[in-house]
């Protein structure tokens, strides 16, 4: 697959089924969700991107879009968990299962789902590169590709090894563009050493660079009052030369039609305009809090059966605003069933899925004092 083609047959912004919206108590919102995914279609994108360890994401998918477009209209994008294969026969399995999900008999792009060194080894010993090669050459997929959360040098040695791949699916945005752990700028760099093609996860950092209130959107109101804080962060990341499509998990229309504005009159940061960035960065990374991104890998093997995400929530707003606003039934519903941080048995399983790198058995052992007391 080559960048051109690439870059000319899908458009900037690729809708992302980890979120979509949802009502309170409900699950999600089937009606809302038909209309967005057509106003997307409508609007010349075509780009879904979701996994078989999105709780319902495939099945969603399957209902909005493949039993009412025609499969010319649109491509999808599912991904291989890789903590469930062991085997060809585990890799048939779950591939089965997928299609079976999504309503299809051909994946345009399957990706191994958080591949780092260590998994690219294990897929290498148990024949995974072989066997997403042989899906190609059998027509029962488009590309393959990986989305990635380890560490760039580790990037570099897996693509010299596996030059053949279609793309990979970084984490970037204006906040861990220099994070030490996340490292979005030598992710990008490393991709552009090898010329190879991207997706982009993640450019609002799950949301905490958007929304009314939020430390962005307060600061770079008072530089532009007519955007919103998530217009800079997608141009920040949709401008990279090399990009397939930047995905964004939208949770309503508003959030729809903000992407879309934006990406259909795309402008690449000014230099006054990235310097407000790194202001901006700089500013959100100096506050006390942990910028968990509610991805929720954390959570699925955990013996504990923790609520990680919410209860990292809890502990934000205690770091950030020093009170607990909001402890009453949000607290209930992060720990019902006795779930609260200090059950947890620091087994760091969690550790294992967490994009972001966090310590999070240290964070529960802190947090416990605080949201218990």
């Amino acid at each position: 697959m080559s960048e051109d083609y690439l870059g000319q047959s899908i458009g900037k912004l690729g809708f992302g089924f980890m979120r979509v919206p949802t009502e309170k108590g409900l699950g999600i919102n089937p009606d809302l969700l038909k209309n967005m995914v057509d106003k997307f279609l409508g609007a010349g994108f075509s780009y879904f991107d979701t996994s078989y360890r999105y709780p319902g994401s495939e099945e969603a998918l399957r209902e909005a879009l493949v039993k009412r477009h025609p499969r010319d209209a649109f491509q999808i994008a599912t991904k291989m968990p890789l903590h469930l294969v062991n085997s060809r026969d585990d890799m048939n399995r779950v591939l089965k299962i997928s299609l079976e999900r999504l309503g299809l008999d051909y994946i345009d792009y399957y990706l191994f789902h958080g591949l780092s060194l260590e998994s690219c080894e294990h897929l290498e010993k148990i024949g995974g590169w072989d066997f997403m090669r042989e899906l190609k050459e059998q027509g029962r997929i488009g590309h393959y590709a990986f989305s990635y959360h380890d560490k760039a040098e580790n990037l570099d040695v897996i693509l010299t090894r596996h030059p053949d791949v279609g793309y990979a699916q970084i984490q970037l945005n204006y906040i861990d563009w220099e994070s030490p752990n996340v490292q979005s700028r030598k992710m990008y760099e490393t991709l552009r050493k090898h010329n190879k093609p991207f997706t982009i996860m993640s450019p609002i950092k799950g949301g905490l660079l958007s929304g009314d209130g939020s430390v962005a959107e307060k600061e770079l109101r008072e530089v532009n009052p007519d955007v919103t804080a998530t217009s800079w962060a997608v141009r920040f990341a949709a401008s990279r030369e090399g990009l397939i499509t930047m995905l964004s998990g939208m949770g309503s229309m508003e959030q729809l039609d903000d992407n879309i504005r934006t990406i259909q009159n795309l402008k690449p940061l000014t230099g006054d305009e990235s310097a407000t960035l790194r202001r901006v960065a700089d500013l959100i990374n100096s506050m006390p809090s942990v910028q968990c991104t509610d991805c929720k890998y954390c959570v699925h093997d955990c013996p504990q059966n923790l609520d990680i995400p919410k209860l990292i929530a809890l502990y934000n707003e205690h770091l950030v605003f020093r009170q607990k606003n909001s402890i009453g039934f949000l607290f209930d519903d992060a720990t019902a069933g006795g779930r609260l941080p200090s059950t947890c048995t620091a087994c760091r399983v969690c550790e294992k899925h967490c994009p972001q790198h966090f310590e999070i058995s240290d964070l529960m052992q802190k947090m416990a004092p605080i949201l218990e007391g």
